[in-house]
C-alpha cells in the first residue's frame, strides 16, 4: 500500500436530539456531548456558524474540549452565500474572522462556503468573492481587523503562523463547468465532492486537500451508506490520499484532470437526519484501516469536568433535553 496523506472522518454537527440514547449513552449529559464524539472523530463540521456568529468563548470551549490531534471545519455564514449572495462580502466576511474563529488556533481546519441550490455559477460574482478569502492566520486577522460596528466583541489574535483552508460546495448544476474549476484552482479552494441525489457530485481536485460530504446517495439526509457503497468511497478516498487517479468519477473539467499528488482528505457523513451518520464513519474508518475508540462515557464525564471545573452531572435515562444545532 502506498504512503497516505492523513485521512480525517468525522460527522456534520454533534448537536441533535435522537442521537441521545443512540450514539450517545442516556447517563452522558448533554456538555459533555462534544468531547465524547471528538474522542471517537478526528474532525467535525461546526454547522451553528452557518446559521449566525458565534462568540469568541464559545470556540473557546470548543477548542478547550476536544483533543490535541483534532480539527474543526467551520461553515461560513449563510448571510454571505445565502442571503447577501456574495454582494458587497467584504464586511460580512471581516465579521465573521473576528467573530472567533481564529480563537481555535491549530484546531482551525478547512472553511465550508456552503450554496444554496438556486445559485448558479456566476464567475463575475464569484471571483472578485474568491480572491477575498485569506489563505493564512496572518491574512485572515487583517480582514477580521476591518469589521465594522455590528461585530460587538471581535476576537483579534493569532498564534503561529497556520494555514488557512477553503472547500466550496455547490448545488446548481450550471456549476458543472471547466471554468468553475479553473477558478477554484487559481484561488486554491478545495470544490467538495458531495454526495447526494438533489445536485451535482463532482470530483474535480482544486486544493492540496480533497473534501467529502456524505449527505446520503439514495435520499437527501436519510440513506443508509450500505455497504458496496462504503467501499466505492474507502477505494476514492485511499487513491485521493496515495495521490492516484480514481477509475470512475464525475467531474466539471474532464479534459483538465489535476496532477497526481497525496492529498489531505476531510470526510463527513452528514445522512439519515444525522441518525446513522455516527455507525457509517466508524464503518469507512474500518475500512480504510483507522481505529475505531471504545469510549468510556464516565471518562468522558470527569474529562469535561476537569476543564470546566464542574463537578460530574448525569442525565437521567430519557430526558428529551435539547439545544440548538451547533
Amino acid at each position: 500500500m502506498k504512503r497516505r496523506a492523513d485521512i480525517r472522518i468525522g460527522l456534520s454537527g454533534w448537536t441533535y436530539a435522537p442521537w441521545r440514547g443512540a450514539f450517545y449513552p442516556d447517563a452522558l449529559p448533554q456538555r459533555a456531548e462534544l468531547a465524547f464524539a471528538a474522542a471517537q472523530f478526528r474532525s467535525i463540521e461546526i454547522n451553528g456558524t452557518f446559521y449566525g456568529l458565534q462568540k469568541p468563548e464559545a470556540y473557546g470551549r470548543w477548542a478547550q474540549e476536544t483533543p490535541e490531534d483534532f480539527v474543526f471545519a467551520v461553515k461560513a455564514p449563510r448571510f454571505i452565500t445565502h442571503v447577501k449572495r456574495l454582494e458587497e462580502p467584504l464586511a460580512p466576511l471581516a465579521n465573521f474572522f473576528g467573530s472567533g474563529v481564529l480563537r481555535l488556533g491549530a484546531k482551525l481546519g478547512p472553511v465550508l462556503w456552503q450554496f444554496p441550490a438556486s445559485f448558479p455559477f456566476d464567475a463575475e460574482r464569484i471571483e472578485p468573492f474568491l480572491a477575498l478569502l485569506p489563505h493564512d492566520t496572518e491574512a485572515a486577522l487583517a480582514l477580521a481587523k476591518r469589521h465594522d460596528e455590528r461585530l460587538k466583541a471581535p476576537w483579534l489574535e493569532i498564534g503561529e503562523h497556520r494555514p488557512v483552508r477553503h472547500a466550496m460546495e455547490v448545488r446548481h448544476e450550471s456549476f458543472r463547468d471547466p471554468r468553475f474549476v479553473a477558478l477554484l484552482r487559481k484561488h486554491d479552494v478545495a470544490l467538495v465532492c458531495a454526495d447526494t441525489v438533489e445536485w451535482p457530485r463532482l470530483m474535480d481536485l482544486t486544493a492540496d486537500f480533497a473534501y467529502v460530504r456524505l449527505h446520503g446517495s439514495d435520499e437527501l439526509y436519510r440513506s443508509r451508506y450500505s455497504d458496496a457503497a462504503l467501499d466505492g468511497w474507502a477505494a476514492r478516498i485511499a487513491a485521493w490520499s496515495e495521490g492516484r487517479a480514481i477509475a470512475e468519477g464525475d467531474f466539471a473539467a474532464p479534459e483538465d484532470v489535476a496532477r497526481p499528488a497525496r492529498r489531505e482528505v476531510f470526510v463527513y457523513f452528514d445522512n439519515t437526519d444525522k441518525l446513522h451518520a455516527p455507525e457509517d464513519a466508524r464503518r469507512l474508518m474500518r475500512r480504510l484501516g483507522q481505529p475505531v475508540p471504545d469510549i468510556r462515557p464516565e471518562a468522558v464525564v470527569e474529562q469535561v469536568g476537569h476543564i470546566t471545573g464542574e463537578r460530574p452531572r448525569h442525565r437521567a435515562p430519557g430526558d428529551g433535553s435539547h439545544a440548538a444545532a451547533p
